[in-house]
Formats: structure tokens, C-alpha cells, sequence
């Protein structure tokens, strides 16, 4: 394991933030594989997982078993770790300026068409290493003058030549389900399956650019730009949500890192024959179809199901308590599918999120992901 840390802009005088990187295998080996944990930095669960993910590299790494080289930042963003208001962690969103820190990555895509448009040819494996060349000098260009800024390129350039890219997050309540791209669905089914995964979101684009789709879509609109180049789709990349915010046990970080570790063999970055496929518990659904539960009022939630749950059109899934009046509003299901996040307040105003379902619920459109 070769460990560098990155320095990262001083936001105040006496103050400082980097980040650490792990580095498994031989550098430039393929394939190369690129997990960090926590870019929502009051998403603990990946964190731990990754601390378990490193042992079992090291392990792994002293037996010579490393075929490709495997970049693990388990530590994705000091800056918002650092930031607590109160007792309580603030990681989701920058407080300087309220930004989501897993938000309003660089679109590399048009700069990197305009580069390489009249220098793609026959050979696929030179269209790509092209094709990543550019997104490397198109990334370079990219203004970034706050320490966010900074954070979000340093990110996007230590992932931009992985063939994968894990990005682990967890929600505030939830079941395991992925996000990915419908053009890497298959590729993370075998991931999705050893996870355990409830579901997989799927979008062509989900608006806001995440960190994962920043990385893979350009690949996509590549390909679809030069129908006539051939232009394998050469980054697959995963959001991978690891339940919910309170998960943070050491059996069910080993029983993830291991489900990693096997993806990994599979892929063929590592040796040795992954444990059985199980059967993949999960369905796959498109993101723009997920229902998003909202509160008419505000009041006191209470559950009537949990994350995880089969949920049938017009079935109860929370209800609302007047505290006042004693009057309840029972918030109920249109679609039917998994239920496969809940918010974890436990007292709602008018219009708060209470939940998400993974089904068929009506075709929504703009920032799928919400704040």
C-alpha cells in the first residue's frame, strides 16, 4: 500500500485539510478501480467500510494477489467532516455558501468532444486513452477557486482514469440500493447482488451532477456524438448507498467490504474466484419513476413502514400527528414498489420529504435526486 496525502486550500489562517489516498497493486495495472467513501461527510457507514476494506487489501496486497491497482480515499471530504453546528455534523452541504458537496461536478463532456473530434480513429484502445488525455487537460482547465472547488477536482481527477468507480454514501433511513447509469446496470449487478441491494436507480441523467455520473456520462454522450467512432464506454461508475446513517457497525462494514472485495475479484482486479453469485434480491427501476413522499402538514411522523418494505399503490406508509388537535393525515403510497428510504426527523413541516419508493410511480423530470 502506498499512502500520499493531497493538500487542500487553508480556509482559515492555522487551519489545515488534506486528503489521504491508499493505493493498492501496480500503479497504471488494469483494471483500475476507484472507491472513497463519505463525500457526504455526515455519511459515516462508507467510512468504516472502507477502514475494513483496507485491512483486507493489505492483506491481499502481501499475498501478491493484486492484479490491477485499486485507489481507495476513505476519507472523500475532510472539509465537511469538520463541520458541526451545535454538536450536530453538517456534511451534506457546505456551510460557506449552502452548496451540496455531492453536487455541481465539472461536465467535462463538451470541452473533451471539441478536443478530440477530429483525432478519434480505428483503433478503440487509442480512442481511448485519447478521449481520457482530454478529460485530464479539460479538468486542468476547470476554475476552482474556493476549497470546495479544490476538493471536487482533486476528486474527479484521482477517479477520472478508473475503469470503476465506487462512490459510498448511505441515506438518512434506509435500505442498500445503488445508482448508476441503465448503460452500467448490468456491470454493478453482480456488486448489487453480493451487497444485498433492495434496488438500482437508474438514470440517463439525474440533474445537479453528482460525482458519479460526472464520470461515466461523458463516456455515453461520447458514444452517442460519434455513433460512427468506436468508443468503448471505458468508466462505469456507482453511487452505493450503505443503508442508513445510524448503520455504523463493524459486522455490517465487514459483511459490505467483503461484497466489495468479491465485486472486485470478479471484475478481475484482484485474483482468486468470487464467493457464489445470490441471487440479486433488488429490482431495478428508473430513477425519473421513484415516488417522493411528502408531508401536507407539519406534525409528528410516525412510520407505518419500513425501509425495505414492498409497498402496493395505497398502502399507509406514515402518518402525521397534529400535535395540537390530535388530528392525524395518513400519508399514503401511489405507486407500488420498494420503500427504500425514509428521512429520520421525526416531525415534519408542510412539503418535508418523509420517504422515497423504487417502482412505477408517474414520470418526474429535473433534479431527480433532490437537494
Amino acid at each position: 500500500m502506498i499512502t500520499t496525502s493531497l493538500p487542500l486550500p487553508v480556509q482559515s489562517p492555522g487551519s489545515s485539510h488534506s486528503l489521504t489516498v491508499h493505493r493498492f497493486g501496480t500503479p497504471g495495472a488494469r483494471p483500475q478501480v476507484y472507491i472513497q467513501a463519505a463525500l457526504h461527510a455526515d455519511e459515516i457507514p462508507g467510512m468504516l467500510c472502507a477502514v475494513h476494506l483496507r485491512e483486507r487489501l493489505t492483506a491481499i496486497e502481501a499475498d501478491g494477489a493484486i492484479r490491477g491497482e485499486i485507489v481507495l480515499v476513505p476519507v472523500a471530504n475532510p472539509l465537511g467532516l469538520g463541520q458541526t453546528v451545535l454538536g450536530h455534523a453538517i456534511g451534506r452541504f457546505a456551510l460557506g455558501d449552502g452548496g451540496n458537496f455531492n453536487r455541481d461536478f465539472p461536465d467535462l463532456e463538451p470541452g473533451t468532444a471539441d478536443r478530440v473530434r477530429d483525432r478519434l480513429g480505428s483503433d478503440p484502445d487509442a480512442n481511448v486513452a485519447l478521449v481520457r488525455a482530454a478529460m485530464t487537460e479539460e479538468l486542468a482547465a476547470w476554475p476552482a477557486a474556493t476549497p470546495v472547488a479544490v476538493l471536487k477536482k482533486t476528486l474527479v481527477g484521482l477517479a477520472l482514469g478508473a475503469d470503476l468507480v465506487l462512490d459510498l454514501h448511505c441515506d438518512a433511513e434506509g435500505a442498500m440500493h445503488l445508482y448508476t447509469l441503465p448503460t452500467s446496470g448490468e456491470v454493478f449487478a453482480p456488486l448489487g447482488a453480493w451487497l444485498g441491494s433492495t434496488a438500482t436507480l437508474v438514470a440517463e441523467v439525474s440533474g445537479g451532477d453528482p460525482f458519479d455520473e460526472v464520470l461515466s456520462r461523458p463516456w455515453v454522450s461520447l458514444a452517442a456524438r460519434f455513433p460512427h467512432i468506436p468508443l468503448p464506454l471505458a468508466s462505469h461508475s456507482v453511487t452505493v448507498e450503505l443503508r442508513g446513517q445510524a448503520d455504523v457497525d463493524h459486522t455490517l462494514a465487514r459483511t459490505d467490504a467483503a461484497a466489495i472485495i468479491a465485486f472486485l475479484r470478479n471484475v478481475g482486479a484482484l485474483a482468486g474466484t468470487p464467493p457464489a453469485l445470490p441471487e440479486q434480491p433488488g429490482i431495478v427501476a428508473r430513477l425519473d419513476q421513484s415516488e417522493t413522499l411528502t408531508a401536507p402538514h407539519a406534525g409528528i411522523v410516525v412510520f407505518r413502514a419500513a425501509a425495505g418494505d414492498m409497498i402496493s399503490a395505497g398502502d399507509p406508509v406514515a402518518d402525521i400527528v397534529d400535535p395540537l388537535t390530535g388530528a392525524i393525515s395518513t400519508v399514503v403510497a401511489a405507486s407500488s414498489g420498494i420503500l427504500f428510504a425514509r428521512n429520520s426527523t421525526r416531525f415534519a413541516t408542510p412539503g418535508k420529504r418523509l420517504g422515497k419508493i423504487a417502482g412505477n410511480g408517474s414520470r418526474r423530470s429535473g433534479k431527480l435526486l433532490g437537494l
